[in-house]
């Protein structure tokens, strides 16, 4: 079998006895859930060691992009790690370690640390947030199910405005990275609806667009499935933004804003960089920024849900 690891500093050593036979090199999990690396060939029932810790060099998902301290997985069926979280039923991918350095869409393999779990400062499925509900009449909805946060539109002719934000914020200097998943559960049937997740340094009761600092992934619910992003830093502003991705119902999406530069933000979706000549900024913006999801539509009885599945930042030096 192609060589998936190789191992490049000391670790911890788990002796081991696998009950199928074990190839040097090959990612294994075990039965603990942690990812391990075998040193050397492990016969079936035979006692023998695995590196549960260090960094390795491991077989890349073609045109990915992996951000310095990105969580990574094991893709099981397609044997190499990956920045996209499982978000599919069924699957048997598992938590590999963490990014070392930037790694290019073009290259074939990047460094991970074994087992290493990122820090986040931002988690909304640990931390506080605030929700502020806006309606005339109707009942539409914001709670958790889970480790989902679901949100929906009632059936009412009625504007309305459900959201998330984090307390804890953040200057927009601290070399930031978000990290989202979300799904368009139901989505609109009119051109009512706007779903925007990003950062934000503050929310608003109807219209994120006129939120003064922010930077969004943008879904025009109800108008088509054209998945945009925009920013706007109080003197510049980037209009919401074809990616030429397109979101679907029922499909969980991945997306990363890397803002460790806040005048040429970066962003991207399942692991792949989009509109990389477009100069996203947040640079004369005051702060401080805090995670969001912001839904939102204007007087209709259109319905629409969506489910946040992760919402998370963290920091660095």
């Amino acid at each position: 079998m192609t060589l998936e690891a190789t191992y490049r500093q000391p670790g911890c050593t788990l002796d081991y006895t696998p009950a199928a036979a074990w190839t040097a090199g090959q990612v294994f999990q075990l039965p603990d859930g942690r990812a391990a690396v075998p040193a050397n060939d492990i016969a079936s029932g035979a006692l023998g060691a695995a590196q549960t810790e260090g960094l390795f060099t491991v077989i890349k998902a073609a045109t990915q992009v992996w951000l310095d301290g990105a969580p990574i997985w094991w893709d099981h069926s397609a044997n190499a790690a990956t920045c996209i979280p499982p978000l599919v039923a069924g699957d048997r991918d598992f938590f590999l370690g963490t990014a070392v350095g930037d790694v290019a869409s073009a290259a074939v393999s990047g460094a991970v640390n074994l087992n290493v779990q990122p820090r986040y400062i931002i988690d909304y499925q640990r931390d506080g947030g605030d929700t502020a509900v806006v309606l005339t009449v109707g009942t539409p909805y914001i709670y958790s199910r889970g480790g989902s946060l679901e949100s929906g539109f009632s059936l009412t002719a009625e504007a309305q405005k459900l959201d998330w934000i984090s307390k804890r914020s953040f200057t927009k200097d601290s070399n930031w990275i978000l990290e989202a998943v979300l799904e368009v559960v139901a989505n609109a049937d009119a051109d009512v609806g706007d779903l925007n997740v990003g950062v934000a340094n503050a929310t608003h009761a109807s219209d994120a667009d006129s939120i003064t600092e922010s930077n969004f992934f943008h879904f025009d619910m109800g108008a088509d499935l054209n998945l945009d992003a925009e920013s706007d830093d109080g003197t510049t502003e980037v209009a919401a933004t074809d990616t030429e991705v397109d979101w679907a119902v029922g499909t969980p999406i991945h997306l990363v804003i890397d803002g460790r530069d806040p005048s040429d933000i970066q962003m991207y979706v399942n692991g792949v960089l989009v509109l990389g000549s477009t100069v996203f900024t947040l640079a004369a913006a005051t702060g401080p920024l805090k995670a969001i999801v912001h839904l939102e539509k204007s007087s209709n009885d259109s319905p629409g849900v969506v489910q946040l599945d992760m919402l998370r930042v963290r920091t660095q030096e």
